[in-house]
């Protein structure tokens, strides 16, 4: 018990325990950030990639772009606040958001189960098919065409998670950091195919001679969501109304069509 200790522990241990304590009460909260303390700060910080395009990518300015941006700066613009657009990639876009480095992602995140136990997801503002997609030579038409073959997918994206749980045992997956360098291995004779979203193969198609790629079979329908720390429930409350306020104005389905050329699929 506390009353046997000597004099000097027990004189140590309280400093070291009221230390803690106001460590803890002078941390920020990451749960705690509010419609309004953004207000105060004046300033919305939005992780996005920049390596899918059409939903994020680099324009002629090396400025953050596309689906992803406009939908951010609609956001901020809704709010009246200042837009800081900060690039993110796959694997570190979530852990940016839990360590404060950004307020939200916008960035192309498709949910999950697994990943709605480290985020909180806002209704959907966007949608991708996510596809096998490869050499026309390679006999690939469903999952057991798999074996044998070399895939690459962007490290912890979508098509990883999905690949993964129906790659037969003797596929060779190879990840890597994005999808722009997932894109490069395909078209370098690296992998025979890639998961990728419809968008990225599409981006293959403009650079890669006539008839070398083609779609194999759908690996995930996925909607893709705001995300922001748990606990959020004001925050929430308020991305998920300019969602729903500019689904039903047409001002998502603009900016879609925009960046897609096809209207905003239905999100419900």
């Amino acid at each position: 018990m506390i009353k046997h200790l000597p004099r000097r522990v027990f004189t140590g241990t309280a400093l070291a325990l009221s230390l803690a304590f106001t460590l803890s009460a002078w941390a920020p909260a990451a749960g705690a950030q509010t419609p309004a303390e953004l207000k105060t700060k004046g300033e919305l910080t939005i992780g996005m990639l920049v390596d899918f395009p059409p939903y994020g990518t680099m324009n002629s300015s090396n400025q953050p772009d596309g689906y992803d941006a406009d939908v951010a700066r609609l956001l901020a613009k809704d709010l009246g606040l200042k837009l800081k657009l900060v690039p993110v990639t796959g694997p570190n876009r979530i852990p940016f958001l839990l360590t404060n480095k950004v307020d939200l992602l916008v960035a192309s995140l498709a949910i999950t189960p697994e990943r709605a136990k480290q985020v909180q997801f806002s209704q959907p503002y966007a949608a991708a098919s996510v596809i096998v997609y490869g050499d026309k030579k390679a006999s690939i038409k469903a999952a057991a065409d798999l074996k044998g073959k070399r895939v690459g997918v962007a490290r912890a994206s979508t098509q990883d998670v999905a690949l993964t749980a129906i790659a037969p045992e003797g596929t060779e997956i190879r990840r890597f950091d994005d999808d722009a360098s997932a894109m490069q291995a395909l078209l370098s004779g690296q992998v025979d195919a890639i998961g990728c979203s419809t968008t990225v193969a599409a981006q293959i198609d403009k650079r890669a001679p006539a008839n070398t790629f083609e779609n194999k079979f759908l690996l995930r329908q996925q909607v893709m969501a705001v995300a922001m720390r748990p606990g959020q429930a004001e925050l929430l409350k308020t991305v998920d109304d300019f969602v729903a306020r500019n689904t039903a104005n047409g001002e998502l389905n603009k900016l879609y069509r925009k960046w897609l050329e096809t209207d905003l699929p239905k999100l419900q």
